[in-house]
């Protein structure tokens, strides 16, 4: 059952890690393209006369549907990972996002059907979120079950590096959207395009998955019977609340700080400093490309230096980034392209938190107990930040500053946690696994 720990990334790691990677970035396009178009969807798909300030709420009400519905979707996919294979439900995951998005693209708006088109809206959203919430765990323990143990932190955080690259094609796409179009024309019927393109994304993504191999770890689990013999739900809430606490602190730095950095701040920054949509999309383009490759770098480090110190620096790093950012571009938006790139490096400190998680549970329960932690966790932080923050902001425009300071402050503390704690400090994922079948989990 040992993965052998030393032993470079060969061949098949590549094409798994490439294959996988490319699957969660086209898919990833599919869950964040709606972002990106939010000032113009919060027109069309709510009536003109309600103040400006309720249509972004609301707009940000039905992205936020799409978090708040990840756990279901996760759990139910996460359960079959643990008891059929992680290779079934991490095909399926793409089908079940490409639907939804392209029925998006061809909704009619508040104009032709009334209050009926924000609702249908809504329950696409929620088609997509619960397609997600099976999707990054699953790739996670996908990818983590099929590389040496000493590369599983590179490996996580290339996977993540890839999921970003779905937010970066997102952004790109909606720059050129917004360079090539004028605003009339995006707003009848040009936001249409970035979601017949993600319907495509996705099902070309689902077609890639099929050359992809179970996990060894599985196949030897199903071989010997040492699968799960009770729910893989009931087992990991039973029996490793630990675990999933950390895991959930660890998915709330991850999900709202790229959500704050990354996916709020291009609408912040038209809205409260009125930079033209088109350079704060660019900028948002070089922060994201910074964080994918922050991702790879901080998987990498996090093998050598362990999960403590890498949280503790990257923490510190995050808060004095981010810090700088909201504050100097506030005063000088010159600084943009400059502050922007910075600060998503820094962001990418979250590339490291795969690397905790898929050692927090056994391999018997690895799947299921991810996905509860991560996808409850996204969908209460995920999911509610961007209205939390949009409402602080009606207080303080350094809203996003106080709220990635907040988010640093608790990788901090989770990153001292880590030092004494030994969740994350075995050798091997799977020793943990033998131990959960002897005690019947």
């Amino acid at each position: 059952m040992q993965q052998q720990n030393n032993r470079r990334l060969n061949r098949q790691d590549y094409k798994t890690l490439m294959l996988a990677g490319l699957g969660g970035a086209l898919e990833f396009y599919d869950f964040i393209i709606f972002v990106f178009f939010a000032s113009v969807m919060g027109d069309l798909f709510f009536p003109s006369h309600m103040p400006d300030w309720l249509r972004q709420v609301q707009t940000f009400g039905i992205f936020a549907a799409g978090y708040l519905v990840r756990p279901l979707g996760g759990i139910i996919m996460a359960h079959f990972g643990d008891l059929v294979g992680r290779k079934r439900m991490f095909s399926l995951s793409i089908l079940l996002m490409a639907l939804p998005t392209l029925a998006i693209g061809l909704l009619p708006t508040y104009s032709s059907i009334g209050i009926t088109a924000p609702l249908l809206l809504l329950l696409m959203r929620m088609l997509q979120g619960a397609a997600i919430g099976g999707e990054v765990p699953g790739a996670w323990v996908f990818v983590a079950e099929h590389v040496p143990n000493k590369r599983i932190g590179f490996a996580c955080g290339t996977l993540t590096a890839g999921l970003t690259v779905g937010i970066l094609l997102g952004s790109l796409v909606a720059t050129l959207v917004h360079t090539f179009l004028p605003a009339s024309s995006i707003a009848n019927g040009g936001w249409r395009i970035p979601f017949f393109l993600g319907g495509v994304f996705g099902l070309f993504a689902m077609y890639l998955r099929r050359w992809l191999q179970e996990t060894p770890i599985f196949v030897e689990m199903k071989a010997r019977k040492a699968l799960a013999q009770e729910m893989p739900l009931k087992a990991v809430i039973a029996k490793h609340k630990k675990e999933i606490v950390v895991s959930m602190l660890m998915t709330w730095l991850l999900s709202a700080g790229v959500v704050v950095v990354i996916l709020m701040t291009p609408t912040y920054l038209q809205k409260q400093f009125a930079i033209p949509a088109a350079l704060a999309l660019q900028a948002n383009s070089l922060a994201t490309i910074a964080l994918a490759f922050g991702c790879i770098f901080a998987g990498w480090i996090v093998d050598r230096i362990g999960a403590s110190k890498t949280f503790i620096f990257g923490s510190v790093l995050l808060g004095v980034c981010s810090w700088a950012f909201y504050h100097l571009v506030a005063k000088d938006s010159s600084l943009l392209l400059v502050m922007y790139p910075l600060v998503g490096f820094s962001v990418a400190v979250v590339g490291a938190v795969p690397y905790v998680l898929v050692r927090a549970f056994p391999a018997a329960l690895r799947f299921t107990g991810i996905s509860f932690s991560y996808n409850v966790s996204y969908a209460v932080f995920g999911g509610l930040t961007p209205i939390f923050v949009t409402l602080m902001m009606s207080v303080t425009p350094m809203a996003p500053a106080y709220y990635v300071l907040a988010l640093s402050a608790i990788g901090l503390v989770l990153g001292i946690y880590l030092r004494n704690d030994a969740m994350n400090n075995s050798a091997s994922i799977e020793p943990r696994m033998a131990e959960s079948v002897s005690t019947g989990s």
